[in-house]
């Protein structure tokens, strides 16, 4: 009998305990990450009464993979450009909320003298809110739909980007074991630069890898590839000294601004679910019930303070972003826990080292505790923000009303001057990034072989060359771009006194710039500094004035651009989105709407000018989706056809017009049902049949009485297909099908 290795052994006690356990759970409606957990407490060594796992390092390996898999599915569904789209509300709460909840996990460490990182971590871990917990608890009670949701799943979107950015810090924390506030604004430097290095390199890259291989991608392909561009980010983030987990969701989120990030999620969806599986079971098995006894009352303590904190802070977030006092305490409320990030931050300090043995399962603990009372805060919270407003002075609720109204009108004033120093610093802060990192790779490894193939002076001559033209277009974006914006020329001709402080914001990009050439030539040559400032200067001044470097530098960032938008361009290509401009006609008045030619319509197969629907009901047809064919602007000739998705422009009035005669254009009455009935009928061919000596053909039985020559049965028996050129012959039996008045008519002229 062959021996069957550890792994397998464990694995197949793994997946048969969580298999149970998920069956049990989905019976029971409570979330499946419990479930996993409550499987890895059954194979843990800790549970004396069910087999147990035998080697733990190597699960421990599979779980770190799971990790990988979590956070790169986790940046396939999320997106950078989500963050913009949240808005303020959404931002001043979920930064209120995580700042509060991580000092509050400090001072309840604090308070049972524990070691500093298990205050930090444990920080950590109660400031973020479980999403797959509260989207399943919205699906449960039927609130996905309600206003404040919204802005809950909004928050939620936050704190995930913001737990990656944490857990980056408490690696550096770790690593350091200091606090010094030096060396962490040196880390979050670190960290925005490769942040927007790696996405503004992805995006302009990745996606043309994709496009000029989609004619060789299969599923398999395609799967293959995507999980090798996430394991090559997660070894280039551990090189760089961030977490595998982190490489893992920078890859997830750069896919997901492709046209493929669709077909990816769902390919990698089997997989992510098997190794995150093994992780929450992994969870599990660290729970020890010895530990969960002996730290009781930390653990009564930390759920306390998750759910008060989450319900005062996430209401205070809420308030101080401008919504009113209900909403505020609706989405408090419906944050009341910890999941899997707790879980994965949990797993990092174990993994680092730096967390005591009892920090894991106490978390585990007030995690199933709070995910079990999380429906329960939900449904209490439109009850208690009753309550509190009844109770609540009258002051107070005129200065809760009053700010919530002004707020909003705080958040969305922008001036054009904060619109144009903005869109400067980001463009100088993302070239800038670009152009030293295109420095660093030729210094460490263009620089060195040329100077071993060159004489010294004509390498460092050509490397001077080399970096200064491919950093040239980077250079001239962060001089030029915005000098000729709608804000720019309108602060221009707006006031005399903007134009000084506009010449200073020209000005000093020029530097800057300039810089950069006197950087490279510094580094390769031995010059005076009048020199060097000199060659610098003409040096970006050509740049300027160069046409070919305008064209190129323009081109890179229409392509990266048009990258970034490819899954929302194709989104709404398809009709899956509605266009960008849908949003201005509201100003208007005026509304697109999406329709569906019905199948049975009367409109279908008429064009548009004989439809004439602009005269009849006032509405404009501005765009016709057939499948995966989009026509934009159709012409009168163009025809309707069965199915059509029909984007249709018009006032609330006029559409509901317009959508009424469809339908009722479409309706179908009973008589009609029973006009259509087919039925099949033999005719007899004898001496004073119409029919004896004609043919099929010009007999008129199609032609005349709209009827169906099903076959032609001889005196022999033998049912025969019809031959259309074949008299009928007496004694023939003729099979006739068609509808029943038209069978009757045949048989009256028979």
């Amino acid at each position: 009998m062959s021996h069957l290795p550890t792994l397998i052994a464990d694995l197949a006690l793994i997946l048969i305990c969580a298999g149970v356990m998920t069956l049990l759970f989905k019976k029971l409606k409570q979330p499946l990450v419990l479930g996993y957990v409550v499987a890895g407490f059954l194979a843990s060594p800790h549970m004396p009464f069910t087999p147990s796992v035998m080697d733990t390092a190597n699960i421990k390996i599979w779980a770190d993979i799971g990790v990988i898999f979590l956070l790169f599915a986790l940046g396939l569904e999320f997106s950078f450009k989500k963050i913009v789209k949240v808005g303020g509300s959404a931002v001043i709460a979920a930064c209120t909320i995580i700042f509060c909840m991580i000092l509050l996990g400090i001072g309840v460490g604090m308070s049972f003298g524990w070691h500093r990182m298990d205050c930090l971590f444990l920080g950590g871990m109660i400031a973020m809110s479980s999403t797959t917990i509260i989207y399943k608890a919205f699906d449960d009670l039927g609130l996905r739909k309600k206003q404040f949701t919204g802005l809950v799943l909004s928050i939620l979107i936050l704190e995930d980007i913001l737990a990656i950015v944490l857990m980056v810090m408490l690696s550096t924390m770790a690593a350091s074991h200091n606090f010094e506030g030096s060396e962490m604004l040196g880390s979050i430097a670190k960290l925005v630069f490769f942040l927007i290095l790696w996405f503004v390199v992805g995006i302009y890259l990745i996606p043309l890898l994709l496009r000029r291989a989609r004619k060789l991608m299969s599923e398999e392909t395609l799967l293959i590839t995507s999980l090798a561009l996430c394991f090559g980010m997660v070894v280039l983030a551990s090189h760089t000294g961030f977490s595998a987990a982190f490489g893992a969701f920078i890859m997830g989120s750069i896919l997901a601004e492709t046209i493929e990030a669709e077909s990816i999620e769902r390919l990698v969806k089997p997989v992510k679910d098997l190794f995150g599986a093994i992780f929450f079971v992994s969870v599990g098995m660290m729970v020890d019930p010895e530990m969960i006894i002996r730290y009781a009352l930390p653990i009564f303590v930390i759920t306390v303070a998750v759910i008060l904190g989450q319900a005062v802070f996430g209401t205070l977030g809420v308030i101080l972003s401008g919504k009113p006092l209900k909403t505020a305490m609706q989405c408090g409320f419906s944050l009341t826990q910890i999941g899997e990030f707790a879980f994965i931050i949990a797993s990092l300090g174990v993994s680092l080292r730096v967390t005591s043995d009892f920090l894991y399962p106490v978390v585990v603990a007030v995690s199933v505790i709070t995910t079990f009372l999380t429906p329960y805060m939900i449904r209490i919270a439109d009850p208690v923000s009753t309550f509190v407003d009844n109770h609540l002075p009258v002051s107070w609720q005129r200065v809760l009303r009053r700010y919530s109204s002004g707020s909003q009108t705080v958040l969305n004033h922008e001036s054009l001057w904060k619109n144009l120093l903005l869109a400067m610093t980001r463009i100088t802060v993302v070239y800038s990034i670009v152009s030293i990192s295109v420095i660093t790779l030729s210094f460490r490894f263009v620089v060195p072989l040329f100077k071993n193939s060159l004489p010294h002076f004509w390498a460092s001559l050509l490397g001077a060359v080399f970096i200064i033209l491919c950093i040239s277009p980077f250079l001239r974006a962060i001089m030029v771009k915005k000098n000729h914006s709608v804000e720019f020329t309108t602060l221009w001709h707006d006031n005399r006194a903007n134009r000084a402080p506009l010449i200073a914001t020209i000005v000093i990009r020029v530097v800057i710039a300039a810089l950069f050439v006197a950087f490279v030539i510094a580094g390769l040559f031995k010059a005076s500094v009048g020199l060097m400032i000199g060659v610098a200067v003409l040096t970006v001044l050509l740049m300027v004035w160069s046409r070919r470097l305008k064209k190129q530098s323009i081109l890179i960032e229409r392509r990266f651009f048009q990258n970034l938008r490819s899954r929302e361009v194709r989104a709404e290509y398809l009709g899956e989105k509605k266009p960008a401009y849908a949003g201005r006609l509201l100003s208007h008045d005026l509304h697109l709407a999406d329709m569906e030619i019905p199948g049975e319509s009367p409109w279908a197969g008429r064009t548009l000018a004989d439809l004439n629907f602009g005269k009849r009901y006032g509405i404009h047809i501005v765009s016709i989706l057939r499948g995966k064919r989009r026509i934009n602007i159709p012409g009168g000739s163009v025809r309707l056809f069965p199915f059509d998705k029909i984007q249709v422009i018009g006032t609330d009035e006029l559409l509901n017009v317009f959508s009424s005669a469809m339908s009722s254009g479409a309706a179908i009455d009973t008589d009609v049902y029973e006009k259509s009935e087919m039925v099949l009928k033999q005719l007899l061919i004898d001496e004073n049949s119409i029919f004896l000596g004609k043919t099929v053909r010009n007999s008129g039985i199609r032609d005349k009485f709209r009827c169906l020559v099903a076959g032609v049965e001889r005196e022999d028996g033998v049912l025969m297909s019809p031959d259309v050129n074949a008299p009928f012959e007496q004694g023939d039996v003729v099979w006739v099908v068609g509808e029943k008045e038209d069978i009757y008519e045949l048989f009256l002229h028979q």
